[in-house]
């Protein structure tokens, strides 16, 4: 009885260890500002987690005024955007936000997605677990 106890304990702890060094490295950011320092922080915070874990799924969605980080007229990141876009960083802009602010998708950095609705996007995110973290300053 001892020795299956000790088994099953064994056993537990094990699968414990082992789910624990998954890598499950998801977020989704929500930018809605044009303030640089908002839109460098999202870079750098971006970058830095592909750094430590090149695995990781992020995504970055843009709506509202927030939609100058990647309009290549209006964004001072647009290298940094095209850098992160190879590692794997998603960067999705809003339509509705588009649409309300007169801007096509030619007007976008290259590499960067559009989805229909941004806030849907994020919802849609968080329900395939990711996490969620707003972007302010």
């Amino acid at each position: 009885m001892f020795r299956l106890i000790f088994f099953s304990a064994a056993l537990l702890m094990f699968q414990q260890v082992a789910s624990a060094q998954k890598s499950d490295y998801k977020v989704v950011f929500d930018l809605t500002s044009n303030d640089p320092v908002a839109q460098q922080q999202v870079i750098r915070d971006a970058g830095l987690i592909k750094s430590a874990h090149p695995d990781a799924q992020l995504e970055v969605v843009v709506y509202g005024q927030g939609l100058d980080l990647v309009r290549k007229d209006k964004s001072a990141q647009a290298d940094a955007i095209a850098k992160l876009v190879k590692q794997g960083v998603a960067f999705k802009a809003c339509h509705i936000a588009m649409d309300r602010q007169h801007v096509t998708e030619s007007q976008l950095i290259s590499g960067v997605q559009t989805v229909p609705d941004g806030i849907y996007e994020i919802i849609n995110k968080q329900r395939t677990g990711f996490g969620y973290i707003k972007v302010a300053h």
